[in-house]
């Protein structure tokens, strides 16, 4: 007899959690929706559904995306319009480049303080096993004294080795981690 009240007050438990996920679904939705609304409104940019689309994907990543990276998971946008919103979004500081050595520009979101100047820059780090490009926004570029006469205008500031999940995933009884995890 118990093993049946506690089966159905299971069920009633699991219905009222997922109404409770489908609501907080909901919300979280609309909130991640008015986050990106207001960083394309603080950089002067017209919403469309393609560009909330592509900043979407590019703002809930946790590492910088090339182009590439965004074709791939936006397979229902063609190329170009993926191209010509992200060099929107370049002009316009809402991203920055990052050249990691990789072969392929990849591009990162910027805070609504960033002007993409010298003095925003932060370093950044490319996992050479599952070829990452992580920003390390904490860890701002370190200032150089330049020779009179030289105007600094970018600095590329990458550092280069294995992430926190492939160097737990590649270390191996003391051994030295190897690049070939994914």
């Amino acid at each position: 007899m118990w093993e049946a009240v506690f089966a159905d007050v299971g069920v009633a438990l699991i219905a009222i959690l997922n109404t409770k996920d489908t609501e907080i679904d909901k919300i979280a939705r609309k909130m991640d929706e008015q986050i990106l609304l207001n960083k394309l409104a603080f950089r002067g940019i017209k919403p469309t559904a393609i560009r909330i689309l592509i900043l979407h994907e590019m703002l809930f990543s946790n590492e910088a995306l090339s182009l590439t990276d965004l074709e791939s998971r936006l397979d229902t946008v063609d190329r170009s319009t993926i191209f010509r919103t992200v060099t929107l979004f370049l002009s316009h500081h809402l991203v920055h480049g990052v050249d990691d050595g990789s072969g392929a520009l990849k591009y990162a979101v910027c805070d609504n303080s960033c002007n993409c100047s010298v003095e925003d820059l932060h370093t950044h780090f490319y996992c050479e096993a599952c070829h990452k490009t992580f920003c390390l926004k904490q860890i701002h570029v370190p200032v150089v004294a330049l020779p009179p006469g030289f105007v600094l205008q970018g600095v590329n500031y990458v550092l280069k080795g294995l992430c926190d999940e492939c160097s737990q995933n590649s270390t191996i009884d003391g051994r030295v981690p190897s690049l070939n995890c994914k």
